[in-house]
């Protein structure tokens, strides 16, 4: 263990740089934090809920707390209880399956409360609208307040659906 230790001191640092910070970004993200404490008077707590998608949105959401666009920065957090959100993101179709548990979500969420339809299997069952097992978009179950477009969208377009939000 000692040797192990002496080695990669000597050894280095093995990482790749962090990437560099878009400056555009940074901006995008401040004007956004500066929305949600105009609007709520305070930072936005953000619930993502998959109600039946292929996961290419996650993939996007979860790009927002990484390196490049680091939302905890600014006061944006991504919460695991609905009780804590002032949005829900829910993406993909709205399935028979996770009709029920999207709408419980909704109605433990405290007032203000936002719904954000993400990408276009959320604003209308996408390619999986055909399915018997779809029910269609999120404006089936709930009253969407958003919709941000795109398959999936990207980080820069969930952030800009945002401020839109609460602008």
């Amino acid at each position: 263990m000692r040797r192990t230790l002496f080695e990669s001191l000597h050894r280095g640092t093995m990482t790749e740089p962090a990437p560099p910070r878009d400056a555009e970004t940074a901006a995008l993200v401040a004007e956004l934090d500066r929305a949600a404490l105009r609007r709520l008077g305070r930072s936005l707590a953000i619930r993502a809920v998959d109600a039946g998608s292929c996961n290419g949105c996650e993939l996007e959401i979860i790009a927002l707390g990484n390196v490049l666009y680091d939302l905890e920065r600014f006061g944006l957090k991504l919460v695991a209880s609905p009780r804590h959100a002032d949005v829900l993101l829910v993406t993909g179709p709205m399935t028979r399956n996770m009709s029920a548990a999207t709408r419980l979500a909704y109605e433990a969420m405290p007032a203000p409360k936002f719904v954000v339809a993400v990408g276009d299997c959320g604003r209308d069952g996408g390619v999986f609208a055909a399915s018997p097992h779809c029910l269609g978009g999120t404006a089936s179950v709930l009253p969407v307040t958003l919709t941000i477009p795109g398959c999936p969208p990207t980080p820069a377009a969930l952030l800009h659906g945002l401020i839109g939000l609460l602008g």
